[in-house]
């Protein structure tokens, strides 16, 4: 039995070598100079490459309960005996999150690589699949340089997220070729765009805060984390934990804000009352100066030109109106969302195949026999935190289970 294999990355890799072990013929194609090139890029070059705690509530897409079968087949526990198996020893953190020991992501990509080729995995790189049909219970696969035949077919191209790395649509194509519905597609984990000028004037403003998203004026959720101001909004990890949520309400035509807590160790009383007693106990202080002892200059100033007070005014000739203003932004400062920062800048993109169209116990095609899905193609997309790759991981491995049937 022949298998062909369209898309190096985590799921393909994974798949490949699974189906190999039991002495599958395995073709791997890939459009990149070499397999796993996301991989690489992948937590900054760390390689977040797991989580120890996982479910189904780490995931999103119309059918997120989609991935429990994978996640209980291919738990953490199977993953890092995989890992030891082929000489990837891991580096567990305290908060669940798995990086390789080496704390590069090339040696993910580099094990994965030599156990393919040791297991006899025939990996064809700058190899572009151009289509795929299915005639007489075979299917033809047409690529750059011709056509081969094969007895199964394993679609793991990934989304259009990261185009540079190789990211496309290309999967999602082949899958509508033959029936499959498409869930349309959003970046996932990725900046979002700001209404407004104050973002631009906070630009390279980087700080623990509390985000919390609001869709039509309702709040949906709050992530505490890192938040980065820059020229087009906000980004850090607060913020790419949030744009889960308001990438697919923003694709829907749903009205998007986000309130800012920039302070979130105080409670509106608490930080009134400090900026008060200071204002009283240094009477010489500006009420720029004021909030440059709890926020950096650029934000200080931003905030209160967004109030339209003046920095120079002395804090002690502050009235007790104007400081509860100036605490209520800091602990809650309000704009609305334009867009997200699009494909190029996203970990990840959510949509893609339709799971209720797919065998969640071998990745197989519920339309076309000998036809299977895994990974980022799939409409599945994980939390920050090392879900995603461990659903690549889990998906490869039952799809590279499945062709064998």
């Amino acid at each position: 039995m022949r298998v062909a294999i369209v898309g190096g990355g985590a799921a393909g890799l994974m798949a490949a070598v699974t189906a190999a072990e039991a002495g599958t013929s395995v073709d791997l194609y890939e459009q990149n100079r070499d397999v796993g090139k996301k991989i690489l890029a992948s937590g900054n070059g760390r390689c977040n490459i797991s989580n120890t705690s996982l479910s189904s509530k780490d995931y999103f897409g119309k059918h997120p309960s989609f991935v429990d079968f994978a996640l209980k087949q291919f738990d953490f526990g199977a993953f890092e005996r995989f890992c030891e198996s082929i000489g990837l020893p891991l580096d567990i953190k305290p908060d669940g999150r798995v990086y390789p020991l080496s704390n590069e992501a090339r040696s993910v990509q580099l094990a994965l690589r030599r156990y393919a080729a040791h297991l006899g995995v025939n990996m064809l790189t700058q190899r572009t699949v151009t289509s795929v049909e299915r005639i007489s219970g075979k299917f033809l696969i047409f690529s750059d340089i011709g056509k081969e035949e094969y007895d199964r077919v394993l679609v793991c191209t990934g989304s259009p997220a990261a185009p540079q790395l190789g990211g496309s649509m290309s999967g999602w194509q082949i899958a509508e070729s033959f029936g499959h519905t498409i869930v349309p597609a959003y970046p996932s984990l990725v900046g979002l765009h700001l209404s407004g000028k104050w973002h631009e004037r906070m630009s390279g403003v980087k700080r623990d805060a509390e985000v919390t998203l609001y869709v039509d004026g309702k709040r949906e959720v709050a992530v505490g984390g890192d938040l980065l101001f820059t020229r087009y909004g906000i980004s850090g990890f607060a913020v790419l934990d949030i744009s889960s949520f308001a990438s697919p309400a923003l694709l829907q035509g749903h009205r998007v804000s986000v309130g800012l807590n920039l302070l979130p160790a105080f409670d509106r009383q608490r930080l009134i009352s400090y900026l008060q007693r200071l204002a009283k106990r240094v009477p010489f202080l500006t009420l720029e100066a004021l909030l440059e002892s709890v926020l950096p200059h650029k934000t200080a100033a931003a905030l209160l030109a967004s109030l339209k007070l003046e920095g120079r005014m002395p804090a002690a000739d502050a009235g007790a109106k104007c400081i509860r203003s100036i605490a209520t932004r800091i602990l809650d400062w309000r704009f609305d969302v334009t867009e997200t920062h699009g494909y190029r800048h996203a970990e990840v993109a959510g949509g893609g195949v339709d799971t209720a169209e797919v065998d969640p116990k071998t990745m197989a095609s519920k339309r076309v026999p000998g036809l299977y899905f895994a990974g980022e193609v799939l409409d599945i997309v994980g939390k920050r935190g090392g879900y995603n790759l461990h659903f690549a991981w889990a998906s490869g491995y039952l799809a590279g289970r499945g062709v064998m049937r």
